[in-house]
């Protein structure tokens, strides 16, 4: 088989290979996440509720998206089990992630609201904190497809000029 071939295969296998490991890192990250979406207004909120337990997880983490984002009308914030407010945050970009302490095992609640009386969509996620160990699996897939793709590359370019020696 010739040099461009084998790097061709080669390549097309480490595209492949962190294509599964992409998909499998991001189960691997959103294993205990629970996310919503839904549409809000000055009548109706966006709660999502999820178990955390505080001996797995010391700190959890909720983000907030808003679709046709508008300045200074969505806020989010979080309840422990005994529904004390313990993170609030205004939503003041179109995307916002906060961490919040988880002190006691139960259910935490992420709600979603606005003053406003349009409908707003809206996304959430409320989950604990992954660890560095889970993260890098998503860089060592990204990584992989990067080198991947300029295998591929690297084999066209192989090829061409070596079409270009034999004229």
């Amino acid at each position: 088989m010739q040099k461009a071939g084998i790097i061709l295969v080669v390549s097309g296998a480490l595209i492949v290979i962190g294509l599964i490991l992409l998909a499998a890192g991001n189960q691997v990250i959103l294993e205990g996440v629970f996310q919503g979406n839904g549409k809000i207004n000055s009548s109706q909120d966006l709660t999502i509720s999820g178990e955390f337990n505080s001996e797995e997880s010391s700190i959890g983490v909720f983000a907030v998206q808003v679709m046709e984002f508008k300045e200074n009308t969505v806020s989010a914030r979080v309840l422990d089990p005994f529904d004390n407010e313990i993170a609030s945050r205004m939503v003041d970009e179109e995307t916002v992630e906060e961490e919040f302490d988880i002190v006691d095992t139960g259910d935490y609640k992420l709600i979603i609201q606005t003053g406003s009386g349009e409908d707003i969509q809206v996304f959430g996620a409320i989950g604990p904190l992954p660890d560095a160990g889970k993260k890098s699996l998503s860089f060592v897939s990204a990584y992989i497809l990067i080198i991947g793709m300029v295998g591929l590359v690297g084999s066209g370019i192989y090829k061409i000029k070596s079409k270009k020696k034999s004229i």
